[in-house]
């Protein structure tokens, strides 16, 4: 699978797409029993390593006396029962921020990742590189800084969901915030200055301009 945003990216807009209007058949563990003490979030009955999930990840945490309820990213996965978490951060490079001492929480872990897969694929099938152009001679690993793909995955994204979820409900206020970041995609993706280095040695081989994929040498 590919991707250039991860789920924490998209929360950092929409964290109501891991809440309320999470995909129900895209969740990949939830249950009861979990504590949480700072940063640390532990769950004895789980398995967190045997479902896949990742730094980059999502958890939506409610304790059953509701003092805690919010969605928080999944800085790293510690054991099969324990995770680091953090109230979203600005920077993903800052220390985690964690919560007050709390038990009886009930958890959901939901991706987004198969809409990212599907942003992704198409990005590199608009800039001309595989796996989206599979005659181009350019991979994703040639990519010199696959970051600047970010944003216009997450706008991508986001567009989908709520495309899925406006059409589920014939909602036009879905709909409408579908094609509002389906716009801001379109804007993002046309400032991308996307650079290839084949060979990973500093020189680059092909510089695309979203803009109109033009192709230029530096």
């Amino acid at each position: 699978m590919i991707k250039f945003s991860n789920d924490s990216d998209i929360l950092k807009y929409e964290p109501i797409l891991f809440g309320e209007m999470h995909f129900k058949d895209q969740i990949l563990i939830q249950g009861s029993g979990g504590s949480v003490s700072g940063t640390i979030f532990t769950v004895e009955q789980a398995d967190f390593i045997t479902v896949g999930v990742l730094p980059g990840h999502v958890v939506y945490l409610k304790s059953s006396d509701e003092k805690l309820e919010g969605v928080f990213e999944i800085v790293s996965v510690n054991s099969a029962a324990e995770l680091c978490i953090s109230v979203i951060r600005a920077d993903y490079q800052d220390n985690p921020v964690g919560l007050p001492a709390t038990d009886n929480i009930s958890f959901r872990i939901s991706t987004l990742a198969p809409q990212a897969n599907i942003a992704a694929f198409a990005l590199t099938e608009y800039f001309g590189i595989r796996p989206g152009s599979p005659a181009s001679r350019f991979e994703i690993s040639d990519i010199f800084d696959r970051a600047v793909l970010r944003q216009a995955s997450v706008f991508s994204v986001i567009s989908t969901v709520y495309a899925t979820l406006a059409g589920k409900e014939n909602s036009e206020q879905l709909w409408a915030k579908s094609k509002y970041y389906k716009d801001c995609f379109k804007e993002s993706r046309s400032r991308l200055r996307l650079s290839i280095d084949k060979n990973s040695d500093g020189t680059i081989e092909r510089t695309s301009l979203g803009g109109s994929v033009r192709l230029v040498r530096d």
